[in-house]
């Protein structure tokens, strides 16, 4: 799971229109029978170089929009791919999802590849934006609506009233410009059938597919949904669908408040660390009291950094993690020097021009993060603080609740279940600040004896590429199904960085 950023791109209206425009020709065939995502795959993808890079491939697949109605209308699904670099040593095709909800697969293909060389020389590397995403029809709301957006942070049951009065005019006003249809089926489950449709569309009779962060639950949804129909499939850095509203924001502050202690750990072992003389935990609940009063300045912005937003320092910078800068960064808003790599004002705030992009409604369909009232919303908030002494809660869930307050869930949590024969790979670090490590744990256990867990007893997010360990173990597997002995482990290495 990624945050949603403070500086939102500009989201495009035409996309939405996209979805309203019925196909025409071979194309628009009519789809019968049981196998539907093959048949709807059968419709092919048109490739061509990619306007942004031309030695990568972009093209379309016509999907249903809602796959009950598999002729009715239609949504463009964005794909980009990078070809075998060894076509003679060729497996197959790889499908990615970068998780988010909101991140682009079609952008990642773009930059330069962060697989191996080898797994660009065996696979065909191909990214999509699922629905809801970029140029697959992004969630789009006016940005005159977006910011009017509440505190994310509740204490009174006339704030959870505001709140649910907002969510009904925000989700009306996105839904519009969406597009209806389109908005009402966002879900994971249903983007584990466009993963489907996008494996019949690249000739493959199974699926090989790697997804991080919020990307695995799609791919949990496809092995429940097509157990027989995956070759491999890498889940790294875990959800846990199963759990539920206080579970999982529970489980999240607990994650964050260890990602956090382990920064103070190795700033008081290191002395590279510009704070290695300080208390850390001292100076952070200084910085999170000056920002409750308002009085808290990013270098260079003129509105203050709320308490709240500042939480998010306590996530982003631990996704890798970059503890020499947060050290920095921290000192920097203590009154310290200003480093280079200061980056942005975290969290989210309002946004510029008329548009603006909320993929938090892709979340909102499938986890069932709905409250009764204030009373629930405070227990689930002291629980939270309970397990988080120092970063009292993660602002990332916490910060999408409240948004979620009486939206439809299409995909609501349940245990997971996989029947297929294929062995599946859950990859996951020891100190994850976004999804916690027994949330891997969990899923593993969940899909059976067919999955194995691989632990890298480190830090950051998504473990694939973080060291040679954890990339020679998902290589191993992806191209020759190798799987890692039972409870294996890739030892931790200290960032540098």
């Amino acid at each position: 799971m990624s945050r949603r950023t403070s500086r939102l791109a500009v989201a495009l209206v035409a996309m939405a229109t996209l979805v309203t425009v019925p196909l025409t020709g071979a194309a628009n065939a009519i789809v019968t029978g049981k196998d539907v995502t093959d048949a709807v795959g059968k419709r092919g993808i048109t490739w061509g170089p990619c306007e942004e890079e031309p030695s990568v491939e972009c093209g379309t697949l016509a999907v249903p929009v809602d796959w009950s109605n598999p002729n009715g209308r239609t949504l463009p699904l964005a794909l980009a791919r990078r070809k075998a670099t060894d076509p003679s040593a060729r497996i197959g095709s790889l499908l990615a999802n970068p998780g988010g909800p909101g991140n682009s697969g079609v952008n990642d293909i773009l930059r330069p590849s962060g697989f191996s060389e080898d797994i660009q020389r065996r696979f065909d590397i191909v990214g999509y934006d699922p629905r809801g995403v970029a140029r697959s029809g992004s969630v789009t709301c006016s940005a005159s609506v977006y910011n009017q957006m509440p505190y994310p942070v509740m204490t009174s049951q006339a704030d959870y009233d505001k709140w649910f009065a907002f969510d009904k005019t925000l989700r009306a006003d996105c839904r519009q410009l969406t597009g209806a249809l389109l908005y009402d089926h966002l879900d994971s489950a249903n983007v584990a059938r466009d993963m489907d449709a996008i494996r019949s569309a690249l000739g493959e009779p199974k699926l090989t597919s790697y997804g991080v962060s919020y990307g695995t639950l799609a791919q949990q949804m496809y092995a429940e949904m097509f157990p027989n129909r995956v070759r491999a499939m890498v889940l790294d850095g875990n959800m846990d669908h199963s759990l539920n509203v206080k579970q999982f924001q529970v489980t999240e502050a607990a994650t964050v408040e260890d990602s956090f202690d382990e920064f103070a750990d190795w700033c008081a072992r290191d002395t590279d660390c510009v704070l290695h003389d300080r208390d850390v935990r001292a100076l952070w609940k200084a910085l999170l009291d000056k920002a409750g009063r308002g009085e808290l300045y990013w270098p260079g912005e003129s509105d203050p950094v709320s308490a709240h937003n500042l939480r998010w320092l306590g996530v982003v910078l631990n996704e890798a993690p970059v503890w020499r800068q947060e050290a920095k960064v921290l000192l920097a808003l203590d009154g310290g020097p200003v480093p280079d790599d200061m980056g942005w004002p975290p969290g989210n705030g309002p946004v510029n021009g008329e548009f603006a992009e909320l993929p938090t409604a892709i979340l909102c369909e499938d986890w069932n993060l709905r409250l009764q009232d204030y009373n629930e919303y405070a227990d689930v908030m002291r629980a939270s603080n309970a397990v988080a002494p120092d970063m009292a809660y993660n602002p990332m869930p916490m910060g999408d609740m409240p948004i979620c307050q009486g939206h439809p869930v299409n995909n609501p949590q349940h245990p997971l279940r996989y029947y297929g024969s294929a062995p599946l790979l859950v990859v996951t670090s020891k100190h994850d600040p976004d999804t916690p490590y027994e949330w891997s744990a969990n899923v593993a256990r969940q899909l059976g004896s067919k999955a194995t867990l691989l632990t890298y007893e480190g830090w950051g997010h998504g473990v694939y590429g973080m060291t040679q360990c954890t990339t020679n173990a998902v290589d191993s597997y992806l191209i020759s199904l190798t799987v890692p002995a039972k409870d294996a482990t890739c030892p931790a290495e200290e960032p540098q960085g």
